[in-house]
């Protein structure tokens, strides 16, 4: 039996390492646990986010926005002559800020004081949690407390199996090392628009699939409506209500075959890219006496405050209800190693900003009109196109509108979905109001600097009552 701690997180994922980290501050004696490891056998720190998730998809999505930009430098008087992309050399440079990341993590734990223990971690009864290295050495820890963090896993179709090169899933599509001439995408959703638009931007003849009827349904219905639009001028072909129901290889081609509205088709392409969603990755994670409860979608079942119902035992992040953001695991450990050192802490979860790093980029915070309207609240909006900003005419990166819905009765701001440029940056400024409960009043008597792109959150605010200055404003009626 080894040494006693007061908290063992399990994956060390944006969740459970941020969870660690904190833990640690507070003067807890704390232990990571990682199954994960590289080809030479060492621990690969930050989970899916950081090796084959949000950083190297940003990567790749900044080298190939670089590459659109300087096609089009034209406009701003820039001669560049033909232009060319090395992909190996931009995979090499998503592959090193990924590695230089992973070595952060684990400086981070090493001047926190967190014992990392690598292995796969399983959770016991009585606050037990049993490591198994990769030699298959099993080694039994006890702690006052246990954070699970195991993330989630992508899903995978039947009808399109993974298969070595040509049907990748997330991470696959990560290292396509030169550019396809017709990519797939299964999926309309953050990750299948992402990936559709770095290749897209490479010259790639791109057509995803969407098997529900409404594009991006979870969306404001405006944020949906701008941005399908926008994608359809950037040649994504996205088909709606296309349900994929088989596919064959035939050499280094795959026929995709789907059906939609006018009966069944089929899609030939050099890639495809299943991106149909993720689930709870808790396989093997819990014995059968653990005391902890999975739902009926495979969720670890908790509390407002992360709570199993094994006394001590927390899950946060993307094995627990809530949306799947790294952000929302991140702030999750935090408080609930916050509240193992005894302080109190609580979470916002009405106030979690959602973003999709397309270009434009889709943000938003709060709720949307339409739910709004649903549960009978109601709402005054104003939207500011940034095509009215002279700071974006002056970037060229006209594209998209702030739009910020308040409550009618008390001008708190209920929701901000924004189609834009430098959106994921700017929707913190609307979480900041929102978090402090502001009102849309509040945000039109705040100077914002001029000239700016962050005046439309401004001028948006100014338009909930008709107030915008850089616009022709709507005529209430009456």
């Amino acid at each position: 039996m080894s040494d006693k701690f007061d908290v063992i997180v399990v994956g060390a994922g944006p969740g459970g390492y941020v969870a660690a980290i904190r833990a640690a501050q507070l003067g807890l004696k704390t232990a990571c646990v990682e199954k994960w490891v590289d080809a030479k056998g060492g621990a690969v720190l930050g989970g899916t986010c950081l090796n084959v998730g949000c950083i190297p998809s940003k990567a790749l999505l900044e080298s190939t926005h670089q590459f659109h930009k300087t096609q089009h430098a034209d406009v701003h008087g820039i001669q560049t002559g033909e232009v060319s992309m090395d992909v190996k050399q931009m995979v090499a440079r998503k592959d090193k800020i990924v590695g230089n990341l992973t070595m952060g993590v684990a400086g981070l734990f090493k001047a926190n004081g967190v014992t990392l223990l690598q292995g796969m971690g399983k959770l016991l009864a009585n606050k037990q949690v049993q490591v198994t290295a990769a030699d298959g050495a099993a080694t039994v820890y006890d702690a006052e407390n246990i954070i699970l963090a195991s993330g989630s896993v992508p899903v995978n179709i039947p009808p399109a199996p993974l298969t070595d090169g040509l049907i990748l899933d997330n991470e696959g599509a990560l290292n396509i090392n030169e550019t396809p001439k017709r990519l797939g995408v299964i999926g309309a959703g953050v990750i299948g628009l992402e990936m559709g638009s770095v290749w897209a931007r490479l010259g790639t003849e791109v057509t995803v699939l969407e098997a529900m009827d409404d594009f991006l349904a979870l969306a404001d219905k405006d944020v949906a409506k701008e941005a399908a639009k926008i994608f359809k001028k950037q040649k994504l072909d996205i088909k709606l209500g296309a349900r994929c129901t088989g596919t064959e290889i035939n050499g280094q081609e795959v026929t995709v075959k789907y059906t939609d509205s006018e009966g069944d088709k089929e899609l030939v392409v050099d890639k495809l890219i299943v991106a149909v969603g993720r689930r709870p990755s808790t396989q093997g994670l819990l014995a059968d006496d653990s005391g902890v409860k999975l739902d009926e979608r495979g969720f670890i079942f908790v509390d407002g405050q992360c709570r199993t119902e094994a006394p001590g035992v927390y899950a946060i992040g993307d094995s627990v209800r809530g949306p799947m953001l790294a952000h929302k695991a991140s702030e999750e450990g935090i408080m609930v190693a916050d509240i193992i050192a005894g302080h109190h802490a609580q979470m916002n979860y009405d106030v979690i900003p959602n973003i999709i790093y397309t270009h434009p980029e889709l943000a938003w915070v709060g709720k949307t009109e339409q739910e709004l309207k649903a549960e009978g609240v109601a709402v005054k909006v104003g939207k500011f196109p940034f095509a009215a900003s002279g700071r974006a005419m002056a970037a060229d990166d006209t594209d998209g509108f702030v739009k910020m819905i308040a409550d009618e009765a008390t001008d708190r701001i209920l929701g901000v979905h924004m189609v834009g440029g430098i959106a994921s940056e700017l929707i913190a400024q609307a979480a900041i109001a929102m978090e402090f409960g502001s009102t849309a009043e509040d945000l039109q008597l705040t100077v914002f600097a001029h000239p700016t792109v962050s005046e439309a959150v401004h001028e948006a605010a100014l338009a909930v009552d008709g107030h915008a200055i850089h616009m022709a404003n709507r005529k209430k009626r009456k």
